[in-house]
């Protein structure tokens, strides 16, 4: 980790004893301080490290949680998402996927799993293609088919599909679940397709998430793939929470 000199020299200057912070410190009196400290205490940097990290931790770990506490009915109940499983469910599991995602792909399995297991699990799908102009043109394909119903099938048969979602393999799997293609691609350039992309993308810049697929269960913060078990324990967590 590398740090620039003014944030390392105020970092050790904090860690500096209280007599020494008493003083006026200017810049060359600090950088006079943290050198003679280091000569003293070499291991002072790594203490000023940890304790920047920390900081920084710390500070994002209370962004999110005001995230989801402010952002609740957005991130669980936003209308123009859609949502499989149970709509009354007791449990809201939110997933941000692509459908370039490998790792999307296989947790279609384990979220599937989950579903069929527990009867009392709400799923909300938010499109987030971050992964090319494909994953664009799949999720406004995908948002798109609900206008004709067809939303649950599309997506998991695109989830079962192989090599890259482009156009062309797209359209394929739309004409394969019985969607008008003309309509489809009318319904694409909707104001609410655009929507529900746009706040995707502004809700996992604000819960710190960078890579698909990403969960939000209760007020767990899930990145990357997770197996169906650790799913069940993270809803039986959030449905504990709720009592």
């Amino acid at each position: 980790m590398t740090l620039k000199k003014p944030i390392l020299a105020l970092a050790m200057a904090a860690l500096l004893p209280i007599p020494a912070l008493s003083q006026e410190l200017d810049e060359a009196r600090v950088k006079e301080l943290v050198l003679e400290a280091i000569r003293e205490n070499p291991e002072i940097i790594m203490e000023a490290v940890a304790l920047l990290e920390q900081r920084q931790a710390d500070a994002q770990a209370q962004n999110e949680a005001d995230v989801l506490r402010n952002q609740r009915d957005l991130i669980e109940r936003d209308p123009n998402a859609p949502v499989l499983g149970n709509p009354d469910g007791d449990v809201t599991v939110v997933e941000f996927f692509d459908y370039n995602c490998p790792y999307c792909r296989r947790a279609k399995v384990e979220i599937r799993a989950l579903i069929e297991e527990d009867p009392n699990v709400q799923l909300v799908y938010r499109e987030w293609p971050i992964l090319g102009e494909g994953s664009v043109f799949a999720a406004k394909a995908a948002l798109a088919a609900r206008a004709q119903g067809k939303y649950e099938d599309f997506h998991w048969a695109m989830m079962a599909t192989d090599g890259r979602a482009n156009e062309a393999s797209v359209m394929r799997v739309a004409e394969d679940v019985g969607l008008d293609l003309d309509q489809l691609r009318q319904d694409m350039e909707g104001q609410e397709v655009a929507e529900h992309i746009e706040t995707s993308m502004r809700l996992t810049q604000a819960l710190g998430f960078n890579g698909t697929p990403s969960f939000v269960i209760g007020n767990a913060l899930v990145p990357g793939f997770v197996e169906k078990e650790r799913l069940s324990d993270l809803v039986s967590e959030a449905r504990d929470s709720s009592q």
